[in-house]
């Protein structure tokens, strides 16, 4: 299993300067609508392909729409053993500022 965080404790986080790393697996039409600042773009079917691009000495903060794509996500890179967070609530949840 893996953490979950709030969209509001990674609002928080970023307004810190916390060195994060966000990850987005939506598709890139959800993403020109709209994305956490600095985060990485990785939609959700390219996960596993490309899961070797990631820093297995960082922790990612795992992001979708609503929650349940980023859920399998962490699920899949938590096997690669990659350290990840989902992001309840996903987008939908966020009040942040977007890029």
């Amino acid at each position: 299993m893996f953490p979950e965080i709030l969209p509001e404790e990674v609002e928080r986080l970023l307004q810190e300067h916390k060195n994060i790393c966000v990850l987005d697996v939506r598709e890139a039409g959800e993403v020109a609508a709209g994305k956490i600042p600095g985060a990485m773009h990785l939609p959700l079917g390219q996960v596993l392909t490309r899961a070797k691009e990631l820093d297995p000495d960082k922790e990612y903060i795992v992001v979708c729409r609503s929650g349940n794509r980023s859920s399998l996500a962490c699920e899949w890179l938590t096997e690669k053993g990659l350290k990840v967070k989902n992001m309840t609530g996903g987008m939908n949840g966020w009040t942040g500022a977007a890029e």
